[in-house]
């Protein structure tokens, strides 16, 4: 709304400053019949309203890129998440912003390896997901862990890199799941809609990334 009333002010203002410049250039006798008599707005008061809505819009333009969230996330192998002294893979979300950012949806879209391809795979609330993961032997809180954010959680500009977990998984999970993505929608401070995918896999089985003899972060 913040954005839509300027915006059509100006589109209003510029049908009117079309018309007007329409109206001067009918043959003059014409100027007297209906409909070119019609004057809506006088010249100087319909420019000193187009630069009032113009400036309205580029201002509500910069002010939305000013305090827009920015979602980034990254993963990383850390021990002791579900098991003593055993690596596993989170992931966490953060707002790179200088605003607060309100969650409106949370999704999740899982593949598993060798059953079912990417394309098929629906977008699904956690617990459906969380169906899927156990029915492929999978155990919640020994294999991985999921979180949902309910709609009005907030995403608060942090200003550094520190993440909101959103999942931790085992090697035995990342070994069984083709990929997992979280698709975010969150509203800004003025009413604008953003979305973000995360790829929750992406780099977990990465050669360079991959746990062994060399310890993880702890």
């Amino acid at each position: 709304m913040l954005f839509t009333a300027p915006l059509v002010l100006l589109v209003l203002l510029v049908l009117i400053l079309l018309w007007e410049a329409v109206r001067a250039n009918v043959p003059p006798g014409a100027g007297d019949d209906w409909p070119w008599r019609l004057r809506l707005l006088d010249m100087e008061v319909l420019g000193s309203l187009l630069a009032v809505a113009t400036g309205a819009v580029l201002a509500r333009a910069q002010y939305a890129r000013t305090v827009r969230p920015y979602l980034g996330y990254r993963g990383s192998w850390r021990k002791g998440l579900l098991a003593e002294g055993k690596p596993a893979w989170r992931v966490g979300i953060l707002n790179g912003g200088q605003h607060i950012a309100v969650v409106d949806s949370w999704e999740c879209r899982v593949v598993l390896r060798g059953v079912s391809d990417e394309a098929s795979a629906p977008w699904a609330a956690v617990p459906d997901v969380v169906s899927t993961l156990t029915a492929a032997g999978l155990s919640a809180g020994r294999d991985y862990q999921l979180i949902a954010f309910g709609a009005g959680f907030p995403l608060v500009g942090t200003g550094n890199y520190d993440t909101v977990p959103v999942g931790v998984f085992s090697q035995r999970c990342v070994e069984r799941v083709e990929s997992l993505h979280i698709r975010v929608r969150v509203t800004d401070v003025v009413g604008d809609s953003h979305e973000r995918v995360l790829d929750c896999m992406r780099g977990a089985r990465a050669e360079y990334n991959v746990p062994g003899a060399e310890p993880v972060n702890e």
